[in-house]
């Protein structure tokens, strides 16, 4: 077992999803076999526009052929490891470039740039976790000042790398998911409801606005941003009772069990559509609103 990146690019020509699978030719199997059984980082290549850098981690389950291409391969994704970073990280900052491991004996950075798949030292690692997950200006919900859980103040909460268990038990919490998870959606939303349109902070300068999953994690819904929507407390009630939902489209649906559509469709924006954000790789996917319209919403 062993770390690793993985580059991915949201235009890419393979058959990814990085929360699911990952598609790779036969000149990386061994690479990524290496990887089977521990975490990965996902990185954006710089020559992207906008690139988000290295901007995930999740686990690799097993390597398998892919059924629908000869001569490819599948690193498949540990179903609940995937995790969005709530800061991207960026290739290199006032100190350098980040991953070290890059740079040959002169300090030049070496061609394993350039490889889709390569490994990644502990030390690596540890430095682009600590600082993707940094939450030093946390996005919490109106009510976090009254949470009190042991072990995850407002202060960031260490993150101890030498210790495998430690190491593992951090990235899998579900209170540091939940808190992270929030960030990159609201992030992506602009803090702004989907459904109502509206963004609105308290006296406390907070959001009073919530990350909706949109396959819940109970039903396996993973930790990546296109499977979150940010909603107004309401909407949310709304959404996970199945009285809206959306299509593919991103057009608001009403269900016909609502004893109030009219209602509904008062605080619905005027547009009639889910507010999405900016980056096409950040939007509901289809595959999460297939799945809600199928087992959740009340048709």
């Amino acid at each position: 077992m062993g770390y690793g990146v993985f580059i991915h690019r949201s235009d890419s020509i393979y058959d990814d999803s990085p929360a699911e699978r990952y598609q790779f030719p036969s000149q990386y199997f061994g690479r990524v076999q290496a990887c089977v059984g521990d975490w990965i980082i996902y990185y954006e290549p710089r020559k992207v526009a906008d690139t988000k850098g290295y901007f995930a981690v999740a686990r690799v389950q097993q390597v398998i052929n892919d059924p629908s291409v000869p001569g490819m391969f599948l690193a498949i994704i540990e179903p609940g490891s995937y995790l969005d970073f709530a800061r991207p990280v960026p290739f290199s900052n006032d100190a350098g470039v980040i991953e070290r491991g890059l740079l040959n004996d002169a300090g030049a950075i070496s061609g394993r740039a350039q490889s889709a798949v390569r490994a990644l030292s502990p030390s690596d690692f540890g430095r682009i976790v600590s600082l993707g997950l940094d939450q030093a200006e946390p996005l919490l919900p109106r009510n976090d000042p009254e949470l009190s859980v042991d072990g995850f103040a407002e202060e960031q909460t260490p993150f101890v790398f030498e210790e495998a268990r430690e190491r593992t038990s951090f990235l899998s919490s579900r209170i540091v998911r939940d808190r992270v998870f929030r960030q990159v959606v609201l992030r992506a939303y602009d803090e702004r409801c989907a459904v109502t349109g509206l963004k609105l902070i308290n006296g406390g300068g907070r959001a009073e606005v919530e990350a909706a999953h949109i396959r819940p994690v109970e039903a396996s819904g993973p930790d990546v941003v296109s499977n979150g929507i940010a909603l107004s407390g309401t909407a949310h009630w709304m959404f996970d009772r199945g009285l809206i939902s959306l299509s593919d489209e991103l057009e608001i649906l009403i269900s016909r069990q609502a004893n109030d559509a009219d209602g509904i469709r008062g605080i619905i924006n005027r547009t009639g559509r889910a507010l999405v954000p900016t980056r096409g790789s950040d939007r509901p996917h289809p595959h999460f609103l297939r799945w809600h319209r199928e087992n959740c919403f009340k048709h």
